[in-house]
């Protein structure tokens, strides 16, 4: 049966992560994501889970400990915002590349300076080439329900690969709203416990990890984690089919809102895609044929489903909460592009960069971005390219 509470974003993934209760948790605490490893460690004291809770100097020192955790067999994982996952960076890397599959809880926050502690999406957008699956959420139902799905996905036999679970910071981790928990057992058999056939610190099986890797054979490496990441696909549209039937709700690739018959369709990730919604179903009650498609899996990025599903309509409005600094638009507005040209689908785009550093982005805003996108496809009016939303002047 479901339990119903009230959660924010931060208690619903401390929550999942006593459920599952994993072996270690090494932790530094950085704002917003704090409460998580506050939270689990208060489990701990009380005796509701038996984790070994590792305090450490650094988010470097944080991921290294995660890192060893799991390469001693242990099912491990951490929490991190912002400059913390830029600590770990030289880590990010090893943990995907020794093909570790444990989980990180971030919660996403703009990275400096100037410095700021509100939610963009700079730091994860800052290590999407580092080799790990990233899931985001819309708001705290997803965040429990895709942290509980993370450890299916990254354990996979095909997969064994690191996973980032991300949420906004403050806009989820610190917002209540109504949840629909698990039962503890149910959360138990899905996660399932953890024994892998081979990891790296087996000492009945001594191997050389992270050694240096000659040209003969660091390509191939780097081959076969690509191959995993590719595998993953399959492993996460498999784990979601599994966790309806215990939770009955519904995740996949992407979320399509109202998208069937829409001419205009805004492509947009993470809590801002409730606010285009509401806007959506505002304009379709006047005839306006709008819709959203919420991207929940950036890597590995689904470019044929996306190209597919935006296939039909007139034009499309790609949204990023990141400044890429390439000069031609953010990350999500190069790779959906590049998505659709690679699949001969010839519609529209209009890159916009909205909710820098927590700067508000609303249904008036999301209407008139709406409204730009008619103007272009039937007036032929080419609106600015990589445009910046809500901008002062």
């Amino acid at each position: 049966m479901a339990v119903k509470e009230r959660m924010s974003g931060n208690e619903a993934v401390s929550y999942a992560i006593r459920q599952i209760n994993p072996d270690v948790m090494p932790a530094f605490p950085i704002t917003p994501s704090t409460e998580i490893p506050q939270m689990v460690s208060t489990y701990i004291a009380n005796g509701e889970m038996d984790t070994e809770f590792i305090p450490v100097e650094s988010e470097h020192s944080s991921m290294s400990a995660a890192i060893g955790a799991e390469a001693a067999g242990a099912r491990s994982l951490t929490a991190t915002s912002s400059a913390g996952l830029a600590l770990m960076w030289e880590e990010l890397l090893l943990a995907a590349s020794n093909r570790l599959p444990l989980v990180l809880a971030l919660v996403n926050r703009t990275l400096s300076g100037p410095i700021n502690i509100n939610c963009d999406h700079s730091d994860s957008m800052g290590a999407r080439d580092t080799g790990w699956i990233q899931i985001y959420a819309e708001n705290n139902q997803e965040a429990y329900d895709n942290f509980i799905q993370a450890y299916p996905i990254a354990e996979n036999e095909s997969v064994h690969l690191p996973v980032m679970v991300c949420q906004d910071g403050f806009i989820t981790s610190h917002a209540v709203e109504n949840i629909e928990l698990l039962e503890d057992e149910a959360v138990k058999k899905f996660v399932g416990e953890y024994n892998p056939e081979e990891y790296l610190l087996n000492p009945g099986k001594p191997v050389s990890a992270g050694p240096y890797s000659v040209s003969s054979y660091a390509m191939e490496a780097k081959k076969n984690q690509e191959i995993a990441l590719e595998n993953s696909k399959a492993a996460i549209l498999e784990t979601a089919k599994r966790f309806k039937k215990i939770s009955g709700r519904e995740y996949g690739l992407f979320e399509e809102y109202r998208t069937k018959d829409a001419d205009y369709i805004m492509l947009i990730m993470g809590s801002a895609a409730g606010t285009a919604k509401q806007a959506v179903d505002e304009m379709r009650a006047h005839g306006f044929k709008a819709g959203v498609l919420k991207l929940r899996v950036f890597r590995p990025f689904p470019a044929e489903e996306i190209a597919k599903a935006l296939s039909s309509c007139r034009a499309v409005a790609i949204m990023d909460r990141c400044e890429s600094y390439n000069g031609n638009g953010g990350p999500l507005g190069s790779e959906v592009t590049s998505a659709l040209f690679r699949n001969k689908v010839m519609v529209e785009t209009v890159n916009y960069i909205y909710g820098l550093a927590g700067r508000d982005f609303t249904v008036e805003e999301t209407k008139a971005v709406f409204n730009e996108l008619e103007d272009m496809a039937v007036n032929g009016k080419k609106p600015e390219q990589y445009q910046y939303i809500g901008l002062r002047k």
